[in-house]
């Protein structure tokens, strides 16, 4: 298993880790083989949320986690907090936020009741998850310097924050944030597509992110790519989808020359990137999860890179 430094610690994790927002719809047995499944393949690492399932994600976890005869030091177990939920607002299997909330009190109570869910005594990673317009980065700083005095978090980061919501919340800290989770993947290429397109008045060179990747890169931030086959927010996978005709095929045709699936090279796409991100994987079909991470075995030359950010409908100028 290919392996990444997080963020400037010295700790190796896999370049691959398994998010468990969809745990919610299996059992326990079923999550259970799940977590088999990945760890004999060397994922060791987990990343969920506390609105996941409304909670039920992480419940479901610390119990398939004791079903599977695996340890708690088996896995570097990350969650996020901050997001109060909405449940008159819900889509499919979204629930949407009533509001962000990172005051002390809140973050306390979270972490509080991630661990219990998922029956462990700490977490190795807590994110926040989403900027708060509201935050006082001096209430956060107390919540986490009690939450790590307290054994309960060893580590901390964010998720979706851009340059300066870092900048700003580092500067009131005393711990040093190791990780941003972001969406980044082959149809999801903004962060790198604007710097193409520097110095040019076309819609690609509109700065969405604030140079979130240079800035990770400069300040040792292990940037975690969520959503790595889906196009748009939740839009759909662009595997297998007749909407990327051009794309499934660069991708299929490079699997076939690798003995994998196009899953393997979407995942290999993004870790050629110099950055050294982590891909999270959100499937809970082991043969899908197993064709996924064989692209940690997968390096692309620096053409196919660019060959695939082609078929996926960009340019170059």
């Amino acid at each position: 298993m290919k392996t990444v430094q997080l963020g400037a610690t010295s700790t190796s994790v896999s370049a691959v880790a398994l998010g468990i927002m969809r745990m919610v719809s299996l059992t326990p047995t079923q999550a259970a083989q799940v977590l088999t499944t990945v760890h004999n393949q060397g994922v060791n690492f987990i990343d969920g949320a506390d609105i996941y399932g409304n909670g039920q994600s992480e419940t479901i976890f610390g119990t398939a986690l004791k079903q599977s005869g695996l340890k708690r030091e088996d896995f570097f177990i990350q969650s996020k907090g901050g997001i109060v939920l909405d449940p008159k607002r819900s889509q499919g299997d979204l629930v949407f936020g009533q509001r962000y909330d990172f005051s002390k009190a809140h973050l306390i109570a979270a972490v509080d009741g991630i661990l219990k869910r998922m029956q462990i005594d700490y977490l190795d990673s807590f994110l926040l998850h989403r900027p708060d317009a509201l935050m006082e980065p001096d209430e956060v700083a107390a919540a986490f310097d009690e939450l790590q005095a307290a054994g309960k978090v060893r580590h901390f980061g964010v998720s979706n924050f851009n340059p300066m919501q870092v900048a700003l919340l580092q500067a009131a800290l005393s711990q040093r944030l190791i990780i941003n989770q972001l969406q980044f993947g082959v149809m999801h290429t903004g962060p790198i597509q604007f710097g193409f397109h520097t110095n040019m008045t076309d819609s690609a060179s509109t700065n969405h992110d604030g140079e979130i990747i240079e800035y990770s890169r400069l300040h040792q931030m292990t940037i975690q790519a969520w959503s790595p086959y889906q196009y748009g927010m939740f839009a759909g996978t662009f595997i297998d989808n007749p909407k990327f005709p051009t794309l499934n095929a660069k991708l299929q045709a490079l699997a076939t020359s690798r003995g994998v699936t196009k899953n393997a090279i979407a995942t290999a796409w993004i870790l050629r990137h110099p950055a050294h991100m982590q891909v999270i994987l959100g499937s809970m079909n082991p043969q899908h999860l197993t064709e996924s991470i064989a692209g940690t075995g997968v390096q692309l030359t620096r053409q196919e890179w660019y060959d695939i950010y082609f078929a996926a409908g960009n340019d170059l100028p």
